[in-house]
């Protein structure tokens, strides 16, 4: 049976710090909500949520084993 990556079902939204930098709040069912951040630029923090996305999505389309990133905010 393939699994269903744990990010799968999240819902991502970018906020807004005092500082002006941006983060990306990651919401996925029966967890709590977790920040990803210091982006510079809302746009940087959008391009965050893509890219997070298209890994999720290729993820699971290929049954790779799933395992952390060490991309920025993992």
């Amino acid at each position: 049976m393939p699994k269903t990556h744990p990010h799968a079902e999240a819902t991502y939204r970018v906020i807004a710090f005092d500082d002006g930098a941006f983060g990306v709040e990651v919401s996925i069912p029966d967890s709590h909500p977790t920040r990803v951040s210091m982006f510079k630029t809302k746009t940087d923090a959008e391009a965050w949520i893509t890219e997070h996305r298209r890994r999720v999505q290729s993820q699971t389309e290929s049954g790779r084993g799933f395992r952390r990133s060490s991309g920025p905010g993992w």
